[in-house]
């Protein structure tokens, strides 16, 4: 039977920087067929954003169908960790490495807790690229499941969503996110003969400043306020005495469920085309806000995580996005897992009492999934 720790140890140990594929795959494959789950690993895409290797994990149960979503790629680790980042250590009551949080932990708890509890219909849907693009992974997870018929009654994602201690936080929605790069175009020319030139960069400026006007809500019940941010604008004109032949800026543009993304592409494009007619406006809508209303899923997780931890937790749409907005689509889904403070970070590490705790609550939540 797998054990949380080891099998959190055995995940860390295959290095699995995005898009992640291979030995990390067959670590989490050899324990669940050792449970009875039916592997499908499947690859997909081409470079430069794949290719990617996702995995449906199916075990037969119950008609009712509880899907555990989750991610085995990791972000890199970067430079000044203690031990190395793929080399998990123990240190006092943590345990240290890439994705020990984000979210090797809560795979492996999720798994040892199927070893544990039997009659539900099983899932899990696992990929390699949440955290770079995200085209080749959980889009094409869903896209594999209809093919096969697969249809989940309900999803759990394993994100690390718990703030200050295990349970505290459970998420029912996220915000949508789309970036947006603008190009102004001008003409080069000497900054003594402005009449033989065109500097784009006026231009720019009061796109921008016309952007940074918009108001897009004040927010609801469930979420904060839609936000437009300018996160960077570049000239690359080093000379003194040019004006330049093209500006350009970035937009990230974080929504609730008020907004969707192509209506705000448009009315960004629709801004800029005033004050930049001949301007390029390129968008990337990297997902949908969602919302799953408090209901029967959302209180059996919350029910489970008060049986086991005594904290009541908080409904909340805060943070990121993840790949709940896709598996939204499908089922009902809710996000749960451990404590999220030292995610993404140098020395990544996560409480041994914490990966147990979570084992205990997953195995209650599948408990209570198949007598609902």
């Amino acid at each position: 039977m797998p054990q949380v720790v080891d099998l959190t140890k055995a995940l860390i140990a295959a290095e699995s920087v995005t898009p992640a594929r291979g030995q990390v795959f067959d670590v989490l494959a050899q324990a669940l067929s050792v449970i009875g789950f039916e592997i499908d690993r499947f690859t997909v895409g081409e470079e430069p954003d794949g290719p990617v290797e996702n995995m449906i994990a199916l075990r037969q149960g119950s008609r009712t169908h509880l899907a555990f979503a989750g991610h085995l790629d990791v972000v890199p680790p970067g430079e000044g960790w203690s031990s190395g980042a793929f080399e998990p250590e123990i240190r006092g009551d943590l345990l240290h490495g890439r994705g020990a949080v984000d979210m090797k932990g809560a795979i492996a708890a999720f798994v040892a807790a199927a070893a544990r509890v039997e009659g539900l219909t099983l899932s899990l849907l696992i990929t390699g690229d949440e955290e770079g693009p995200a085209i080749y992974g959980t889009r094409a997870i869903i896209d594999r499941l209809a093919e096969r018929g697969i249809a989940p009654d309900f999803c759990l994602v394993g994100e690390p969503t718990s703030d200050r201690r295990l349970g505290d936080t459970i998420k029912i929605g996220r915000r949508g996110s789309v970036n947006i790069w603008i190009d102004v175009p001008g003409k080069q020319g000497h900054v003594a003969y402005p009449q033989l030139a065109d500097n784009p960069i006026p231009r720019l400026v009061a796109a921008l400043a016309a952007i940074d006007a918009i108001v897009l809500d004040s927010g609801n019940h469930w979420f904060q306020p839609s936000n437009i941010e300018v996160t960077d604008i570049t000239v690359g004109n080093p000379a003194t005495n040019v004006i330049p032949a093209k500006a350009s800026a970035r937009l990230s543009i974080r929504f609730n469920d008020e907004q969707n993304g192509e209506d705000l592409v448009d009315l960004i494009e629709r801004t800029v085309a005033l004050h930049a007619p001949e301007a390029t406006v390129i968008a990337r809508i990297s997902g949908e806000a969602f919302l799953t209303e408090p209901g029967d899923l959302s209180a059996l997780v919350s029910g489970a995580v008060e049986a086991v931890a005594g904290v009541a937790a908080a409904f909340s749409t805060t943070g990121g996005t993840s790949d709940a907005r896709f598996l939204s689509r499908i089922c009902p889904t809710v996000e749960f897992g451990l404590v999220n403070a030292t995610m993404h970070k140098t020395d990544e590490a996560v409480a041994i009492t914490d990966l147990e705790m979570l084992t205990d609550i997953y195995a209650e939540i599948i408990a209570r999934a198949a007598t609902a």
